[in-house]
């Protein structure tokens, strides 16, 4: 029995184990040849479709960055120019710090003068009332 076993073998067709190539003068199925071939190209098909996803993600966020970048610099300008901007009035506020306190001590006074011209109006009144009185007499 074991002939008949080592005959059987011996007439079957064998693969090759050779995982870069077939052997050429093995027999090889073509039906397994072309679903090899296929499954490869599938699987080459697969591969590219996730690296080119994957590439296309890095494109993504590059473009991404690059936006965030202009962005920061327009705002870096933007907060520059108004520091620009906050120092000149300050600068202008300072020059005009006295003129605006004799503004104010001129108010103060126009504010005594009111005082005093009311209080003197009022008297200039009494005295004409007291006047009158003694014209009347």
């Amino acid at each position: 029995m074991a002939t008949n076993t080592e005959d059987n073998q011996s007439e079957r067709p064998t693969l090759s184990t050779s995982t870069s190539s077939f052997e050429a003068l093995d027999p090889h199925d073509p039906n397994l040849s072309r679903l090899a071939t296929t499954m490869f190209n599938k699987t080459a098909d697969y591969l590219y479709g996730e690296l080119t996803a994957t590439l296309e993600d890095y494109r993504l966020l590059e473009n991404m960055n690059n936006a965030t970048i202009t962005k920061y610099s327009d705002m870096k300008h933007i907060a520059s120019n108004i520091a620009k901007n906050m120092n000149d009035l300050k600068e202008k506020y300072d020059t005009l710090q006295p003129y605006l306190d004799q503004i104010d001590q001129i108010e103060d006074s126009v504010i005594k003068l009111e005082q005093a011209a009311y209080k003197l109006d009022a008297y200039s009144k009494r005295l004409e009332a007291k006047f009158k009185n003694l014209e009347k007499r």
